[in-house]
């Protein structure tokens, strides 16, 4: 028996054929190439037949999207690619089949990476686990008693939208106060901030054109000991360790694992998020529960894909 995972990032799109054991049998890896709409579609229909070619007896299939998935309608919400704010994937994808009885599940990214890291990666034993991804956005996938949190309208888990800090601003709103600051683009975006707030600073940040500037460009210079650079991380490690602390508080976890592009190189700062987080959250939870980097690392929504297909072929 084997099932398909697949996982839509920004900018490409992984999929696996996995077996019973969560053993992988085939990849593919194909790049988004700033498509839109219907071309993503075909994108993923083209990817799932070069799959399935490989390992015919494909069972079922998981999709994890960045975004909102609705589970019941199969539809996405996906705001980083135009035409996807209603998108009927599920429809999409089982109207290319040729074995129209395999089952499709859509899921979160974030949902999938919890589930993945409790299959295969750091939360395993688990029953009680958040991944707490943090890259070009922030999301949390949560576990509760060994069910993933859904919500709702399938909207549990974002946590960009925490509200760390007052007052309010209208530019917190579109992806919230704790985002604006501490995602991958919170970390560029407040470097340029800075910039523009320091017109005598001459450090290594000066010579980037403020546009470009990435993460990638702030932890840099946070190596060379540059103030921008070292303000924007301290402020991202206190509100990483004020989530943290949140979630501990309101979820009792035992583990909360540190995901997505940023850690990466953020995870070095692990020790002091959990110093953080021991300042606010609830003391006997948080003394309780542990502050690890991912194992799967990039693959850990792509593995939980995997997961919720497999599931999908097990007896209720």
């Amino acid at each position: 028996m084997a099932v398909i995972g697949m996982d839509l990032g920004g900018t490409k799109l992984a999929g696996a054929v996995f077996d019973a054991s969560g053993a992988v049998i085939a990849e593919d890896t194909t790049l988004l190439e700033h498509r839109t709409g219907s071309d993503v579609g075909t994108l993923v229909v083209a990817a799932l037949n070069r799959l399935m070619a490989q390992v015919p007896d494909v069972q079922a299939i998981g999709i994890a999207v960045p975004g909102i998935a609705n589970t019941k309608s199969g539809h996405v919400w996906v705001p980083n690619i135009p035409g996807w704010e209603d998108y009927p994937l599920r429809e999409e994808v089982r109207a290319a089949l040729s074995y129209e009885d395999v089952p499709v599940l859509i899921e979160a990214d974030r949902a999938c990476a919890i589930m993945g890291e409790a299959w295969h990666g750091a939360a395993r034993g688990c029953r009680n686990a958040v991944f707490l991804t943090v890259g070009t956005g922030i999301g949390a996938g949560i576990m509760v008693d060994g069910r993933v949190l859904h919500g709702a309208h399938d909207i549990a888990g974002a946590i960009g939208w925490l509200a760390l800090g007052e007052p309010w601003d209208e530019k917190y709103r579109a992806c919230g106060h704790f985002e604006y600051y501490a995602s991958g683009e919170g970390l560029a975006r407040h470097a340029r901030e800075l910039l523009r707030a320091r017109p005598a600073y001459a450090g290594a940040l000066r010579d980037r054109v403020p546009d470009a500037l990435t993460a990638h460009d702030v932890f840099r210079a946070y190596d060379s000991g540059d103030e921008i650079a070292m303000a924007v991380l301290a402020r991202a490690i206190a509100l990483w360790g004020m989530a943290a602390a949140n979630l501990v508080s309101l979820v009792n976890p035992e583990r909360i694992v540190f995901g997505g592009g940023v850690f990466g190189p953020a995870t070095r700062f692990l020790a002091d998020i959990g110093r953080e987080a021991r300042r606010w959250a609830q003391p006997i939870a948080v003394t309780r529960a542990e502050f690890v980097a991912s194992s799967l690392e990039a693959t850990a929504a792509l593995h939980g894909a995997g997961y919720c297909a497999l599931r999908a072929t097990s007896p209720a």
